[in-house]
């Protein structure tokens, strides 16, 4: 739920799970450059005079997964060169980026999982009863 003071900033103001924050977007408009921009639609910057780099993420929750390799390599300083001005080769066997999926019904479930439906294969160290 908004607060009063999320509707008259337009962006949550004490908050950071959901979006950048106010002091986040006001730092971003006095001293940010825009480098470029991600297929989800995540903004880079980088500081007019200095060494810092954020981004600011498109929609849902602010998650460092959600940063595709390339640009995880920029924000880090692993790469000076971003990729919207060099992009990185790119080779047949490469996956697309896929964000973390821990706690969404898309994370991966084991057979015998409680989420999935079915029966769990059996192992030796399952427990046998004693029988007199």
């Amino acid at each position: 739920m908004a607060t009063l003071l999320d509707k008259i900033f337009g962006s949550p103001v004490f908050t950071w799970w959901n979006s950048a924050t106010f002091g986040t977007r006001l730092f971003t408009s006095r001293k940010g450059v825009k480098v470029g921009e991600d297929k989800e639609g995540n903004i880079y910057y980088k500081e007019k005079n200095g060494p810092r780099r954020w981004v600011i993420y498109k929609n849902g929750p602010v998650e460092a997964s959600r940063v595709p390799a390339e640009w995880h390599g920029w924000l880090h300083y692993t790469v000076d060169v971003p990729p919207s001005e060099q992009p990185p080769v790119v080779k047949d066997w490469e996956k697309d980026h896929l964000p973390n999926l821990t706690g969404t019904m898309a994370a991966y479930a084991p057979a015998g999982s409680k989420r999935i439906q079915g029966d769990r294969a059996a192992t030796t160290s399952d427990y046998e009863a004693w029988k007199p």
